[in-house]
């Protein structure tokens, strides 16, 4: 259930009575300090009803009934509440699903040569790709970032779309949908071109490297400016970058996962983390001002 801050007061503000008062309403809610000042956390579904509450009893008032129903604040959001706060999230993923039933998961190289980085045809058993200056001097610069939406069997479109859902709707909730479009197209540009540089003319795809991009932000983001949307589990971040790991060493592909675009994985966590520091620093300066 994601959080948002509801209230930003001094430290000299007594919030006590209002907290008794969310205690009574079994509201979940949370207080950080954060640059001088007391942050109320509560869950995004119930934050305009917490809002209205502390205007009207800042200071709390145990004999009066409760004004939001219990049920609201405990319920988690449905998915399609879910759907309607991350609308850029969805429809990344939608158009992810569109493209892998077009291209029929990597089987319909016809249809998948309109969305690789390099343009190729089929002669014979052989593919020839077009150089990428020859491609973006004839307009198709899309290629640099649609390669994000190809995958490679329904286990890679669907680890990667669990993941674009986890990551993606956390920056969308704390950064808006502009920065999250900005972010995935940045991590996929970067991861893109990575793998091709390291690895050459070649088929790849898929949003790993964006994922990687958007798991790095999150993580530097959150160690500069704490914030519950960006807090991941300490075994999520461990696992990905032994993932990364293991990827690295090739005994991966070994036991037979096929080929892994390790650069585009490698890109994609260099630039998340640093839009993530640029990103944390730029919000911890704002929130002392």
């Amino acid at each position: 259930m994601s959080t948002v801050a509801v209230l930003r007061l001094p430290l000299s503000v007594d919030l006590g009575g209002f907290i008794q008062l969310l205690h009574r309403m079994q509201v979940p809610h949370r207080v950080s300090e954060e640059a001088g000042e007391q942050v109320l956390w509560v869950p995004e579904t119930i934050s305009d009803d917490v809002r209205v509450l502390y205007q009207r009893f800042p200071a709390g008032d145990p004999d009066r009934q409760l004004d939001i129903p219990e049920q609201a604040a405990t319920r988690r959001p449905g998915f399609v509440q879910q759907l309607r706060h991350s609308p850029l999230t969805a429809l990344v993923l939608l158009a992810s699903i569109i493209v892998g039933a077009v291209t029929l998961l990597g089987e319909n190289l016809q249809a998948m040569s309109w969305l690789t980085f390099l343009q190729f045809r089929i002669i014979g058993e052989y593919i020839q790709f077009t150089p990428l200056a020859d491609s973006l001097a004839a307009g198709q610069w899309w290629r640099l970032v649609t390669p994000m939406l190809i995958h490679f069997g329904i286990l890679h479109l669907a680890m990667n779309g669990m993941w674009y859902w986890e990551l993606g709707r956390r920056i969308e909730a704390r950064q808006g949908s502009i920065n999250l479009l900005g972010l995935t197209l940045l991590f996929s540009l970067v991861s893109n071109y990575a793998q091709y540089a390291y690895g050459g003319p070649g088929l790849f795809g898929g949003l790993s490297g964006v994922l990687y991009g958007l798991l790095g932000h999150c993580w530097i983001f959150q160690l500069l400016s704490p914030n519950p949307a960006y807090r991941l589990p300490r075994g999520v971040l461990v696992m990905m970058l032994v993932w990364l790991l293991l990827c690295l060493s090739g005994l991966v592909s070994m036991i037979g996962f096929g080929e892994i675009a390790n650069a585009a994985h490698v890109g994609g966590l260099v630039i998340g983390c640093l839009t993530g520091l640029l990103g944390g620093l730029y919000s911890r300066r704002k929130s002392s001002i």
